[in-house]
């Protein structure tokens, strides 16, 4: 991604010509922030850095919520700013700023040129500094600052243009090519503080949203049923988790009866926690009730990532634990056992009448609703079809109702550090990178990133963005406080805005529906994946309707669950 700017002219002709010359992809955009963004859900879906090149100055502020994002939820990106060199620094020279501190909290390194100016580098070194830059953005995974200081003249003749043109298409450029095949240090384990789990005993499998690369997803899945093979325990999986739909032992609709269930009768259990937790009061609430061990497994990110402060943390990652686990003498028993084996089938029974409550409660039909649109998008589109989440109520809906066609689809939601500022320009990230989408959000939400519509009309990447217009910050209806008025809610809360969003996307030449009914979303979603550009569908709900709605299907199915408990209650 590059952005315009002057002290960055270097860097964007140099671009410029890599991509004519077929080297690298090229996206531009005006915002930085927006880059940002779009760099980061570029990065999740392909597994591989993004590069975004700013100029200098507040340029570099605008990539700090990026950062941020990128450094929790371990996507690599690298950030190339241009800077002054060390004559013009502290002395109040126009445009120059403390960059080189802006972003050093979340990076996992800041990497410079010569501060006299880029100019003085030797090509070795140049190429040096490209390898490092790569190969640490993607060791653990994370944002890379790279500062690269200018001494003017900035632009070069055309007569030096040329030469560089020259330069590249008779160079084999093979060997430049920065390599990824790093080493972590080999360390040494001892097998006696090892973190093992007895597959003969009673357990639970709790998958939590992926943050490893996109290219091990398969090798941590193959793992995954490994371990679920000796022990039958069942798989709790949020849709975020990348689990496909015919993992075995997959529960899909365990969270709206979690707590309120006969399963949470059951205390002594272990369990295998898979990454961060899912954006679940009722799944915390149930682990914190629990006695037995809690094991939590991280993809290479040896940060504490338990908030519950409950599990001993295993930061190698799932493959890396099974290969030591499968040495255990009851990894090679005669297994599965057979009490696991009947608790597995209570959970499956348990998860179809779940299932079956929401297809009844949620139909095809009538006004919208969040939590219909939760169940009914994933079973509209292909199977080819991503899926990127607002990190507000659209992902917890999705986990609570969206059911068995969620993990048929790939699905992603920045909640690293769950902010909504960048929604946009993130799904279209993903976009770029896995091809069909949906964006999921509601209005707030969109109009915090409203400049992703520069990229989305110059780019005409598939996207189709489902606006959930509510009038204002429809997830603080979940907050259990008392509001004494309703104005006062909407003005500390709510914050409902006056902007036209279907207008706002035809400004910047997007096609855009408004979507009346639940029986009128079929063909609105058939006619915006036709359109192999991005298009913006609106509907419209009531917060205060979601809200009642969702404590109504809540109460319902555990009264339906206790009428059917026949069909999995648990041994005692």
């Amino acid at each position: 991604m590059l952005c315009p700017g002057s002290r960055s002219a270097p860097l964007a002709l140099a671009a410029g010509l890599l991509a004519e010359a077929n080297l690298i992809s090229l996206i531009t955009a005006i915002d930085e922030r927006s880059a940002a963004f779009f760099g980061v859900g570029q990065s999740a879906s392909t597994g591989n850095a993004t590069a975004i090149i700013t100029t200098s100055g507040t340029a570099v502020a605008e990539l700090l919520p990026a950062a941020v994002e990128a450094d929790r939820s371990c996507y690599p990106l690298i950030f190339i700013t241009a800077d002054r060199p060390q004559r013009l620094k502290n002395c109040g020279a126009n445009q120059t700023v403390n960059q080189e501190d802006f972003l050093k909290a979340v990076c996992r390194n800041f990497l410079e040129a010569s501060k006299e100016g880029f100019h003085l580098m030797k090509d070795p070194d140049v190429l040096l500094l490209a390898q490092k830059c790569w190969q640490q953005a993607h060791l653990f995974r994370g944002p890379v600052h790279l500062n690269l200081s200018f001494e003017e003249p900035l632009y070069p003749s055309k007569t030096e243009q040329k030469v560089a043109w020259d330069h590249l298409l008779n160079k084999d450029n093979s060997s430049d090519q920065a390599s990824v095949a790093f080493q972590e240090k080999p360390q040494d384990i001892r097998l006696e503080d090892f973190p093992r789990l007895n597959p003969e005993l009673p357990g639970v499998i709790i998958a939590g949203p992926w943050r490893g690369p996109e290219n091990e997803l398969q090798s941590f899945l193959k793992a995954l049923g490994d371990w679920q093979k000796v022990s039958n325990w069942p798989v709790l999986a949020d849709p975020l988790s990348g689990v496909p739909q015919n993992q075995f032992g997959l529960i899909k609709c365990w969270e709206g009866a979690l707590t309120n269930s006969p399963f949470s009768e059951k205390k002594d259990l272990q369990i295998m926690r898979l990454g961060p937790l899912p954006a679940s009061r009722n799944l915390e609430s149930w682990l914190r009730s629990l006695v037995g061990r809690q094991l939590l497994i991280t993809e290479k990110d040896d940060r504490k990532l338990d908030p519950l402060g409950l599990s001993v943390q295993w930061s190698k990652g799932l493959e890396a634990w099974w290969l030591i686990q499968r040495k255990s003498p009851f990894s090679e028993r005669d297994l599965p056992v057979q009490k696991n084996h009947k608790s597995l089938k209570r959970w499956i029974a348990f998860d179809q009448l779940c299932e079956d409550w929401l297809d009844s409660r949620l139909p095809l039909k009538g006004a919208i609703t969040e939590p219909a649109i939760a169940r009914w998008l994933p079973k509209l589109t292909t199977k080819g079809t991503s899926f990127v989440l607002s990190a507000s109520s659209p992902v917890r809906d999705w986990l609570s109702y969206a059911g068995c066609e969620a993990f048929s689809r790939r699905c992603f939601s920045f909640r690293g550090a769950s902010g909504i500022d960048g929604t946009l320009s993130l799904a279209l990230g993903v976009a770029r990178g896995k091809g069909p989408t949906v964006l999921v959000t509601g209005d707030l939400a969109l109009l915090h990133d409203s400049n992703g519509w520069l990229i989305a009309s110059s780019s005409k990447l598939p996207l189709v963005v489902v606006l959930i217009d509510n009038s204002g910050g429809g997830i603080f209806q979940r907050l259990k406080i008392d509001i004494p008025s309703e104005l006062l809610y909407e003005k500390l809360f709510a914050m409902p805005q006056s902007v036209d969003q279907l207008a706002l996307a035809e400004a910047h030449s997007i096609p855009t529906k408004q979507v009346s009914c639940l029986e009128d979303l079929p063909l609105a979603l058939e006619w915006g994946l036709g359109k192999s550009e991005t298009v913006l569908l609106r509907v419209c709900s009531d917060a205060v309707g979601d809200a009642n709605l969702r404590k109504d299907i809540q109460e319902g199915l555990f009264e339906y669950l206790i009428e059917n408990n026949h069909h999995y209650q648990l041994e005692t």
